[in-house]
C-alpha cells in the first residue's frame, strides 16, 4: 500500500481530532483528496478495507444476544421502516423528477423503487465505529441500532439472492451442524490463553466463517457475523472483542479510503448527492416516530434514530447492479458515493452532541412517549444506596467489592450491559441496569442519599458525560472517576470530578501496598 495513503490518512485524521471532530471524516476527506491528486486504489487497500468489515461483523457477533432480534421494536421496526420508506421516497424521486432534474428525469418507478430500497439501509461501519468510539455499543439505544442493521444484513442477503440469481449450495444446509460445534470452539478457546494465539484465533474464526459461508454460496459477511454470535457465549468472547479492537479499527480506516477512490465527482454530481442526503430527515423522523409507537423511551428512539441516520455502503452495492443491468447511467455510482460519505459526515457530527440535544430537547420529545412502558425500560430505585459504582468492568467490580466489604449495603454497581448485570445479581451482585448518560435516569432517582458516585469506565467523553448530566440532574455529591493516562486527569478535573485516579499509577501503589503486608514488621496494627 501507498505510504501516501497512510501519511493523508493520518494528517486528516488527527486534523479533525483536533478541531473535536470524528477521525473517519478525515479518512473519507483523505480518500478523496487522494484521487484528486492522481493516486488510485490499490489491491492491497481493498483487501485491508475488506478484512476491516470482515473483523467489524465478527466483533458485532461477539457481543450479540440472539435475543435481542426477538424484540419487536427490532424486527417489526425494521420491516416497517423500509416498507414505509420506499414508498415515500419512491413519491418524493417522481416529484424531484417532474420538477425537472436532470439526473432523475430518465428514472422509470421501478429503478426509483430499487433506488429508494438502496438509500432505505443504514451503514454498519459508520454506526459501529461511532458507538464504539462513544462507548454505548452495549446501552438500549446502541443494542437496539445494532440490532436493526442486523435485520437489515438479513433483507441485504435476501435481496441479493433474488436480484443476482445466486442461490445458496445445498451443503449450505450442512451449516446448521455449526450448533453441535460449540464444545470444539470451547476447547480451542480454552487452550489459546490470553497472547497472540487469541487474537490469531480470533481471525481464524471470522475468516473461516467468511470464507465457509462464501463457498457455499452465501454472502461471507453473515458468516463472519455468525461465527461471532456462536463465540459470545464463551467466558473469552469479551477478551477476544478487546484483542481484535485495535486490528479492525486499522483496517477500516482503509475501507473508509476505499470510499473516497470510488470516482471523482463533478459539481451536478455532488448537487444530486446532496439533494439526496435532503432524505435523510426523513430517515430519522421515520425511525423515531415508529420506536415511540412501539413504546421505547424518548432517549432511546432519539439516540438509535439519530445514528442510523444515514446511508449504507450496500446501497453501493444495489446501485451496481443496476447500472450493470443498464437501469441506471454509471455517474449513479458516483452520486451514492457521494451521498454515503456526507452522510457519513453528518451521521459523525450530529451524533457527537447527541446526548446534549437530547437534554434540551428532552421536554418536546417525551410528549411523543407512550404513557406505558416497556419492561426493560422501568427505572430501578437503588434502596439504601449512598455510594454507586458506574461501570462494572473489572476496575469498577474491583471497586465494589472493595466498597461492599467496607460499608455493606450501601453502595450499588450501575452498568448498562443488561446480560453483565443479570450476571452479577446472580452473585450476590446490588446492580442495576441503568445508562449514567441518561438524564431522564438521574431526574427520577432520588439523588438525595448518594453521597459518592465512582465512574470506573474507559472512555473520558462518557465520564464528562455522565458528570455533565448529573449536574443537570442537580446532584450534590462526590464524583471520583479514573484515567488511564496523565493527560486525562486534567480535563476529568474540569469537568467536574473530584477526585481521578491514574489506572496504572493507583494499580500500582495499591499492588506494593499489598504486597509489602507480607513483611511481618510492616503489618499495620
Amino acid at each position: 500500500m501507498e505510504f501516501a495513503f497512510i501519511l493523508l490518512a493520518f494528517i486528516c485524521g488527527l486534523g479533525l481530532k483536533l478541531v473535536g471532530l470524528p477521525p473517519l471524516i478525515g479518512y473519507l476527506i483523505a480518500g478523496f483528496t487522494l484521487n484528486y491528486l492522481g493516486f488510485h486504489s490499490t489491491d492491497a487497500l481493498q483487501t485491508i478495507a475488506n478484512l476491516g468489515i470482515t473483523l467489524m461483523l465478527f466483533t458485532i457477533g461477539l457481543k450479540l444476544n440472539v435475543r435481542d432480534l426477538y424484540k419487536k421494536e427490532v424486527w417489526l421496526g425494521s420491516i416497517f421502516h423500509s416498507v414505509v420508506w420506499v414508498t415515500l421516497i419512491n413519491l418524493l424521486l417522481f416529484v424531484v423528477s417532474w420538477l425537472g432534474l436532470a439526473a432523475f428525469a430518465n428514472l422509470d418507478w421501478s429503478t426509483q423503487a430499487l433506488l429508494a430500497f438502496s438509500l432505505s439501509f443504514s451503514s454498519t461501519v459508520c454506526i459501529v465505529k461511532i458507538l464504539e468510539e462513544s462507548g454505548e455499543i452495549k446501552t438500549r439505544h446502541g443494542k437496539l441500532a445494532i440490532g436493526v442493521l442486523i435485520m437489515q444484513d438479513i433483507v441485504a442477503v435476501l435481496f441479493l439472492v433474488i436480484a443476482t440469481g445466486k442461490v445458496p449450495s445445498i451443503w449450505a444446509l450442512l451449516l446448521l451442524l455449526l450448533f453441535f460445534a460449540k464444545p470444539i470452539w470451547s476447547i480451542i478457546l480454552e487452550r489459546v490463553g490470553h497472547g497472540e494465539l487469541l487474537i490469531l484465533s480470533g481471525f481464524m474464526f471470522a475468516l473461516g466463517g467468511y470464507e465457509l459461508f462464501e463457498a457455499l454460496g452465501i454472502k461471507g459477511d453473515l458468516g463472519a457475523l455468525i461465527f461471532g454470535m456462536f463465540i459470545a457465549t464463551h467466558a473469552k468472547s469479551a477478551e477476544m472483542s478487546k484483542a481484535l479492537m485495535n486490528f479492525k479499527d486499522i483496517f477500516l480506516v482503509g475501507f473508509f479510503l476505499t470510499i473516497g477512490f470510488s470516482a471523482l465527482p463533478t459539481l451536478d454530481l455532488i448537487y444530486t448527492a446532496i439533494i439526496l442526503c435532503l432524505f435523510i430527515p426523513i430517515k430519522f423522523a421515520l425511525f423515531f416516530s415508529l420506536f415511540t409507537f412501539l413504546k421505547l423511551r424518548a432517549r432511546t428512539s432519539y439516540l438509535a434514530s439519530l445514528v442510523l441516520s444515514n446511508y449504507s455502503e450496500f446501497g453501493l452495492i444495489v446501485v451496481a447492479l443496476l447500472v450493470s443491468l443498464g437501469w441506471l447511467s454509471a455517474e449513479w455510482l458516483v452520486v451514492l458515493a457521494l451521498a454515503v460519505s456526507f452522510s457519513f459526515v453528518l451521521t459523525g457530527l450530529f451524533y457527537k452532541t447527541s446526548h446534549n440535544q437530547y437534554t434540551k430537547f428532552k421536554n418536546r420529545l417525551k410528549s411523543f412517549e407512550s404513557p406505558h412502558r416497556l419492561h426493560e425500560d422501568v427505572y430501578v430505585q437503588p434502596v439504601g444506596a449512598e455510594i454507586i459504582v458506574i461501570g462494572l468492568g473489572r476496575v469498577g467490580k474491583g471497586a465494589y467489592l472493595s466498597l461492599n466489604s467496607m460499608v455493606g449495603n450501601r453502595v450499588w454497581g450501575m452498568d448498562a450491559d443488561r446480560s453483565r448485570i443479570h450476571q452479577l445479581k446472580k452473585v450476590g451482585y446490588q446492580a442495576m441496569v441503568g445508562d449514567g448518560e441518561d438524564v431522564d435516569l438521574w431526574e427520577n432517582m432520588d439523588l438525595t442519599q448518594i453521597q459518592l458516585i465512582l465512574l470506573a469506565l474507559p472512555s473520558i467523553e462518557d465520564i464528562c458525560n455522565i458528570t455533565e448530566q448529573l449536574q443537570h440532574a442537580n446532584y450534590t455529591g462526590k464524583i471520583a472517576s479514573i484515567a488511564r493516562y496523565e493527560d486525562e486527569i486534567q480535563p476529568l478535573i474540569d469537568a467536574g470530578s473530584d477526585k481521578v485516579f491514574n489506572f496504572f499509577t493507583e494499580a500500582g501503589t495499591g499492588f506494593a501496598e499489598e504486597s509489602l503486608q507480607l513483611l511481618p514488621r510492616y503489618i499495620k496494627s
